[in-house]
């Protein structure tokens, strides 16, 4: 994932700056990086890896000689940025946030001009916003660069320009990712978080739509181009990704994980189990237990605490071994409210299963009589190629997949998987109870689709579900 953040101002905007990128820590791991327009109208530029320290360490002095009225920065999860870039159409930074799934294809078609040529990064390959930038200067304008990108680009892209005049804000076309802006008085901000500039004395300005271009400077917000009707936004955005703080199309992230757990409580109330508690895996699974123990009318609890100030986010290392490790590092139980007690746990997701199995198995290590198991969201049939929520190699990877593979054999035709993304069909529920033996759990139930999408209040047409139902 990632996010950016961006300010423009009468005054220095330093401190704005770094702390609005830093509010978007939890979106990745990898790299953060900050450029600023000084006084000089000159851009000054850090980048930092920010794997094994916080982004706020690695920034803290750099951002005392960072002093400017403008500035754009992000944290990334993984190419280096932003970028620098003097071309015919001036002198720009840029930052971005997305995936470019037809990048090869667009590197050579760029190649093919023969007027540009790329640095790869370490491992061969291509940073993708710097094949944005490559595309962007085909144009006689940044605004129809940005336009063609649109147009061009298969994935998802939302990305912010700095010029010497102001900051282009585009949201990702079918707006998968959300941009909005924030105003103060002699400023306005755009970021990717919402919540980023709340404590930064901002307000809702407004939140961009799907393909919606603006230009903005410290006086005014200049609509571009408007946004389209068509909406795709990433639903993972509020059963993962998003901090509780967070809001998308006006639905903050914590009250839609409520909703969640609630929906998920009601189902079970045709299931013959009888839990004890109800307990979220931390972090994002909270807010989905507490509203299914409201509802069910049994206690939350916190039977595991995550110690997360020395250990990166689990998903973050590249191998899926120190994944592991770390996810079990970081959960500490506590016995005293696990020992003999059948517990309801929920989690955003069940991805390969590696993790979750885990955390069961030492849940009755340490006592526990039952371990029910309700991930927030459906089974994750397909590989996300919008913004890579998994980050699976392969579909084979995912848990579902395998069992599906393991029913069907290696070739399995589209018709065959929407009967196993059903749930009110045979196959799924074959599926579920397998992926339930093999994880060790003592019933395990998934969140139907059509309930998860009614817990963000939105229309479903609104919503991606590819990864759940295969369907653009």
């Amino acid at each position: 994932m990632g996010g950016i953040f961006g300010v423009t101002s009468k005054s220095d905007c330093s401190l704005d700056l770094f702390f609005g990128v830093d509010y978007h820590s939890h979106l990745g791991t990898r790299r953060g990086g900050l450029c600023v327009l000084n006084e000089q109208n000159i851009f000054k530029r850090s980048i930092h890896n920010i794997q094994n320290s916080p982004f706020r360490t690695k920034f803290e002095n750099d951002i005392e000689e960072m002093h400017g009225k403008m500035g754009i920065g992000c944290i990334s999860d993984y190419e280096a940025q932003p970028l620098l870039v003097h071309s015919h159409l001036g002198t720009y930074s840029i930052t971005t946030v997305g995936v470019v799934t037809n990048k090869d294809e667009l590197v050579k078609e760029v190649l093919a001009d023969g007027h540009t040529h790329f640095l790869e990064m370490s491992g061969g390959e291509i940073n993708q916003t710097e094949l944005v930038v490559a595309l962007i200067n085909q144009k006689k304008s940044i605004l129809e660069g940005i336009q063609s990108v649109q147009q061009k680009i298969k994935g998802s892209l939302t990305l912010l320009i700095m010029t010497e005049e102001g900051i282009y804000g585009a949201r990702d076309k079918f707006g998968r990712t959300p941009l909005q802006i924030g105003h103060k008085d002699g400023a306005f901000c755009l970021s990717f978080e919402s919540f980023a500039y709340i404590n930064l004395g901002y307000q809702d300005y407004k939140e961009l739509g799907p393909a919606e271009i603006v230009f903005v400077t410290s006086d005014k917000v200049e609509v571009l181009q408007k946004p389209q009707k068509e909406m795709k936004i990433c639903t993972f955005l509020w059963i993962y990704y998003g901090y509780p703080t967070a809001c998308y199309e006006g639905v903050n992230v914590e009250a839609m994980r409520y909703n969640c757990g609630k929906f998920l409580a009601r189902r079970d109330k045709d299931a013959n189990i009888h839990p004890d508690c109800a307990a979220g895996v931390p972090d994002s699974g909270t807010a989905h237990a507490v509203g299914y123990a409201n509802e069910a009318g049994i206690p939350f609890t916190r039977p595991f605490i995550k110690y997360t100030p020395t250990w990166p986010r689990s998903f973050m290392p590249t191998s899926q071994d120190q994944r592991n490790l770390i996810a079990h590092m970081k959960l500490i139980p506590i016995q005293q409210l696990i020992k003999d007690r059948s517990i309801l746990l929920i989690d955003d997701s069940i991805v390969r299963g590696t993790q979750l199995r885990e955390t069961t198995d030492f849940l009755y290590q340490s006592g526990a009589k039952e371990v029910h198991v309700r991930p927030a969201c459906p089974p994750i049939m397909f590989g996300c190629k919008y913004l890579n929520f998994s980050r699976s190699k392969s579909e084979m990877d995912l848990i579902a997949r395998r069992v599906v593979r393991q029913f069907e054999g290696e070739n399995v035709s589209q018709e065959t998987l929407a009967k196993y993304c059903d749930p009110d069909t045979p196959e799924y529920e074959k599926m579920q109870e397998e992926i339930r033996k093999q994880l060790h759990f003592t019933t395990l139930r998934f969140h139907r689709l059509d309930d998860m999408l009614d817990s963000t209040g939105l229309d479903h047409c609104k919503l991606c579900t590819y990864c759940w139902n295969g369907k653009e």
